[in-house]
């Protein structure tokens, strides 16, 4: 339970909170004992409990301490408990299926009305108890298949793996509509529309929108079993393709399918270059105004698909390690670069390029002690980085094709000594025709100092900033932070 009180004293509001509460339960298994095995649809059924419960205050300085102060006030309690459970059927197939119940309670509703003495719509707040409850449904089904193509083992490539998880899956959640009432708003007694008495909550109000849809998914996998030169009796294995999926929809409802989302990534040259893509391709036809039909593609004479958008995002990474002769172990390598799931590395294109935070820092500060010893000069490696990312996008949704983004971006490091280091990011636009956003960074390690400078050098947004502090997280205030304003004069 927390409490919370926010002032502005230039406008004398005030919102407060008295106050928040939330709680939750674990999860259990009623039907399963506790030492016993969990198998089944029965014994897999689990649910929690959770609760929030708020009341807010909006008013016045003027008033505060007053009884006025909780005239607008709203207060209410939400519930919700999931429930859910998971079995296999035919031994081979995964299901999965969930339910929510959501119970709102508020003491605040509203009712509107026409007044004909005032010819409008009126609104009036009541202050006392009522409550609503909501649900939905969810359930999926899906297995794995694996497949080999075996080539020999004399074969460069001797076998290529593909593994297949294909899913289908189902949603339900109702409309509501039992707790939303006609509302008059004209002496004709006309009826416009509706509302509902729970729009003013606390909690919000509950949903009309309808939802009976399936879902479509299917994910692929390839990889190589390749021949090691080095020892021929232990092949190696290579990834191919790492992910590639695409998923749709199919409304129950309106008997219209969705769009059909492609995503596929993969790596190449020893994890140093990733590759990312993506595509989104529409089965119905547009008419001549461009807009969508009920009619398929392919039966106005055009191709099963419309590719509607398409993306590429490319990036390649070296450092000075690449060019080592040393053996490493597999091990090493990952270790070198980190990566994470989607074959991206650990910093960004552009590196460090927040120049608001200078706490960050340039420097590893988690390098190994034979790696921090304390030197003037390196003799003849300096330690570099260097980043490359590609990113292109093309829409094509009325029958008007264009890239809008066609960007190549560079980004790198180099410690000219242990406590120099420099670092820069620029990129060029080939959509925009122009430079991107440009950076120079400089570096000093002062062992238990930092230095710092940034610089954009060109651009309507050019800048710079210095930076000079101690690193202790405790004596973080004792620094000298200088930047310029930012020149945002269009050219």
């Amino acid at each position: 339970a927390t409490l919370n009180h926010t002032q502005n004293t230039n406008t004398g509001l005030i919102n407060m909170t008295l106050p928040n509460i939330q709680g939750s339960m674990d999860r259990i298994f009623p039907f399963a004992k506790n030492d016993g095995a969990k198998k089944g649809i029965i014994k897999n059924i689990n649910l929690s409990y959770n609760l929030q419960g708020r009341n807010e205050i909006t008013t016045n300085d003027t008033l505060f301490g007053k009884a006025e102060m909780f005239d607008g006030a709203k207060a209410g309690f939400q519930h919700s408990i999931p429930i859910s459970t998971n079995f296999k059927v035919f031994k081979y197939f995964s299901v999965s299926a969930s339910t929510q119940y959501n119970e709102v309670w508020t003491f605040n509703t509203l009712k509107k009305g026409y007044d004909a003495t005032e010819d409008t719509l009126v609104s009036k707040q009541i202050n006392k108890f009522d409550s609503y409850r909501t649900y939905n449904f969810n359930a999926t089904i899906g297995t794995t298949i694996y497949g080999t193509f075996k080539f020999g083992k004399d074969a460069k490539i001797q076998a290529i793996r593909h593994v297949i998880r294909p899913s289908v899956g189902y949603s339900y959640t109702p409309s509501f509509d039992q707790y939303y009432d006609p509302i008059i708003i004209d002496a004709n007694g006309t009826t416009k529309g509706d509302y509902t008495r729970f729009e003013n909550s606390i909690y919000g109000a509950p949903s009309r929108s309808f939802s009976n849809v399936m879902t479509i998914n299917v994910t692929n996998n390839f990889e190589a079993k390749v021949r090691d030169e080095d020892d021929p009796e232990k092949p190696k294995k290579v990834m191919l393709l790492n992910n590639l999926s695409f998923g749709s929809s199919y409304n129950l409802d309106t008997n219209l399918w969705s769009t059909v989302s492609m995503n596929g990534g993969t790596t190449l040259f020893k994890d140093r270059l990733s590759l990312n893509f993506n595509a989104t391709l529409n089965p119905y036809a547009i008419d001549e105004k461009g807009t969508q039909t009920k009619d398929f593609n392919i039966n106005e004479g055009g191709s099963l698909f419309r590719m509607t958008n398409a993306g590429l995002q490319m990036g390649f990474s070296l450092s000075e390690k690449d060019f080592q002769k040393t053996e490493k172990s597999s091990s090493d390598k990952k270790e070198n670069e980190p990566k994470d799931d989607k074959g991206k590395t650990g910093k960004d294109v552009f590196g460090n390029t927040d120049l608001n935070n200078n706490e960050v820092s340039l420097f590893d500060t988690k390098k190994k002690d034979d790696e921090s010893k304390e030197i003037e000069w390196y003799a003849s490696k300096l330690p570099w980085t260097l980043r490359i990312a590609y990113t292109m996008n093309y829409t094509n949704t009325n029958r008007n094709p264009e890239i809008n983004n066609n960007s190549l971006m560079a980004s790198g490091d180099i410690t000219l000594t242990p406590k120099w280091m420099l670092g820069f990011s620029t990129g060029y636009d080939f959509a925009n025709k122009g430079l991107t956003f440009t950076n120079l960074r400089f570096e000093r390690d002062l062992l238990s100092w930092r230095m710092s400078f940034n610089w954009n050098p060109i651009g309507y947004n050019k800048y710079w900033s210095f930076f000079i502090g101690i690193k202790s997280s405790i004596l973080s205030d004792i620094k000298w932070d200088k930047q310029s304003l930012p020149n945002r004069k269009l050219r």
